[in-house]
């Protein structure tokens, strides 16, 4: 394992998917103080493909997992929710710094292993919850949490993954089809809205149309929050929104520039937590507690 100081920071891939080819996979090969240490696969012929497309080893196979963990200080996760877990929890015990995908587990148990995981093995933890790492809105949202007096904010984030003429490759997705936009983006809204108006201390749920939920959320600021969160809107009704109001008027969040810019950032706040010792705010603590809020709301949206 990498010791603070130490560079570059090997960090190995699992997983092979479309988000591992279009943003992982990309971001890690060409980061500066990263050494892409190899890539692990299901299903060698992709392992293979997407490791030679950067210029490292392929992995596969459950003796493949072990191999990249030996030869990893770090690794990155691109896999299900509920594949990536048990598979987090194997890297912690192996002395080995993560960065997770959101959600880190669809179970509550689930993300308190990996969380407990980490903490017993002294390890760095990342949720990339694209917002608090992408350089405009993760500089917006500090500047929101800096200031006092919100009343209530409104967060809506609707994706069109499975409308009628969707060609998105993430629409084939089965965790996503199975769990929907409360599970998915769910956790982005989530991130930006804890830090600025505190943690929930009562949240409640109901189920709209398709995949769509609504939250109505209380937080320890005493301020308030709304959020929708969906993939089966219609591509016109499509988009993301989140705006907090106040004593000082409204704010709404930049635009950003994309998944793999913000993916950097996450590699470096992982590196940070590395060299520093010091946990960053979106690591497996703060995955369990978003794992603790979703699994409320789908129990409230679904006995509806």
């Amino acid at each position: 394992m990498t010791t603070a100081g130490t560079t570059p920071l090997r960090i190995g891939l699992l997983g092979t998917g479309p988000w591992a080819r279009n943003t992982q996979a990309p971001a890690l090969a060409a980061h500066p103080g990263v050494e892409l240490s190899g890539v692990w696969g299901r299903r060698a012929e992709a392992a293979d493909a997407l490791a030679a497309a950067h210029g490292t080893r392929a992995y596969t196979g459950e003796e493949g997992i072990d191999a990249l963990l030996e030869t990893s200080d770090a690794v990155a996760f691109a896999l299900p929710p509920d594949v990536q877990a048990p598979l987090a929890v194997r890297a912690a015990e192996a002395g080995c710094h993560i960065l997770m995908d959101k959600p880190v587990a669809t179970t509550v148990e689930g993300a308190r292993a990996v969380a407990e995981a980490a903490q017993k093995a002294s390890v760095a933890s990342v949720v990339f919850c694209t917002l608090r790492f992408a350089p405009e809105t993760s500089a917006w949202i500090a500047e929101q949490a800096a200031v006092d007096g919100w009343f209530t904010a409104r967060a809506q984030w609707l994706g069109s993954l499975y409308a009628e003429g969707s060609t998105s490759e993430y629409a084939d997705s089965p965790w996503r089809r199975e769990k929907g936009g409360l599970w998915d983006v769910g956790p982005h809204a989530l991130s930006v809205l804890i830090p600025v108006l505190g943690d929930v201390e009562h949240l409640t749920a109901a189920a709209g149309p398709a995949d769509t939920t609504h939250l109505i959320l209380r937080h320890t600021s005493g301020a308030s929050s709304t959020v929708t969160l969906g993939l089966s809107a219609p591509p016109g009704a499509a988009g993301v929104e989140i705006e907090f109001r106040g004593e000082r008027g409204t704010a709404s969040i930049p635009g950003w520039d994309g998944a793999e810019t913000a993916f950097r950032g996450a590699v470096d706040a992982l590196a940070e937590a590395v060299r520093t010792g010091v946990p960053h705010a979106c690591d497996a603590r703060f995955g369990l507690h978003l794992t603790e809020l979703l699994v409320a709301a789908e129990t409230q949206a679904r006995a509806d």
